[in-house]
């Protein structure tokens, strides 16, 4: 990025490389904060978000009654929309698949709609069948409740690498997505320019966006505007535009997350675990980066 000093501007990259296609009305792109990382109450998470610009915040779901109303209060104070995630990290398969189905259950019954569940989807070592059976809830939930429900693309879940989810993708027709592949560069050791139809085939499954940037060696480059991480910026970018593209097309909503996480996915400096950069500083970049390139 020629010309961008120490750190790229919002501008700058917004408008680089940028496919042409017409932008999103504001209503229609909704980008949400996520509190990993954060330190304060909900309260004052939600506050903090609102007042940065985000539209609303992706949350674990609850699983206790007092937390739920504890999250519940604070979105509706703060006017915030939200986006519920779950999981579980059981080790026996029945066991975890029954906290899976419970928790996308009271999550599609949530006092609060949703915009979208996201799913934290079975473990790289079950095996397809096993695997398949989140899918296969997933897909009924949704159905009854008219809630999107994504599966993301993540290490260690079912989604892990892109080559394990093409054979998901192509065998379910149902299968929608997360994308945060910054995880999948980190699993293949590169920015994927060796599996171009596979990523093409993920990019028309997905319905949901995890804006950090990956690089071969890692999850979370150490900050997104810095000039030695232009490749894989650009890399990331170019990915999203032509989700963005294909759902302004579709007139389909459009939902970011911006995900920098704290140490340890934010690197440190040797024996003081302090962080190399401001996690929150580059998700408010994040966020208006994406509002520039997207929306009118």
């Amino acid at each position: 990025m020629a010309g961008l000093g120490t750190f790229a501007s919002i501008e700058t990259i917004a408008k680089e490389n940028s496919r042409m296609f017409e932008k999103a009305n504001a209503n229609s792109l909704k980008i949400l904060a996520t509190n990993w990382g954060y330190e304060g109450s909900v309260d004052a998470f939600c506050a903090a978000a609102k007042k940065e610009g985000y539209d609303g915040a992706e949350f674990w779901w609850p699983q206790g009654k007092k937390e739920q109303e504890e999250l519940f209060t604070a979105l509706k104070k703060h006017g915030l929309e939200v986006g519920f995630l779950c999981g579980a990290g059981l080790k026996d398969y029945s066991a975890h698949l029954d906290f899976f189905k419970k928790s996308i259950d009271a999550a599609t019954k949530s006092e609060i709609k949703p915009l979208y569940i996201n799913c934290h989807s079975g473990r790289d070592h079950f095996s397809y069948d096993q695997n398949k059976a989140f899918i296969d809830h997933t897909s009924e939930a949704s159905e009854k409740s008219g809630i999107p429900i994504y599966h993301e693309t993540h290490r260690a879940r079912m989604l892990f690498a892109a080559h394990i989810a093409r054979n998901f993708i192509e065998k379910n027709p149902k299968l929608k997505l997360t994308l945060d592949i910054s995880h999948w560069c980190n699993v293949a050791e590169t920015l994927l320019e060796d599996q171009e139809e596979t990523v093409k085939l993920a990019l028309s499954r997905v319905g949901h966006i995890h804006a950090r940037i990956g690089h071969p060696e890692g999850p979370q480059v150490n900050d997104p505007r810095a000039p030695e991480w232009e490749s894989a910026l650009k890399a990331h970018l170019a990915w999203w535009d032509v989700v963005v593209e294909r759902k302004i097309k579709s007139g389909e909503q459009i939902t970011f997350l911006t995900e920098f996480g704290p140490p340890h996915y934010m690197p440190t400096l040797p024996f003081t675990n302090q962080p190399l950069a401001d996690q929150w500083g580059i998700n408010v970049f994040m966020m208006h980066l994406l509002r520039k390139r997207y929306s009118k």
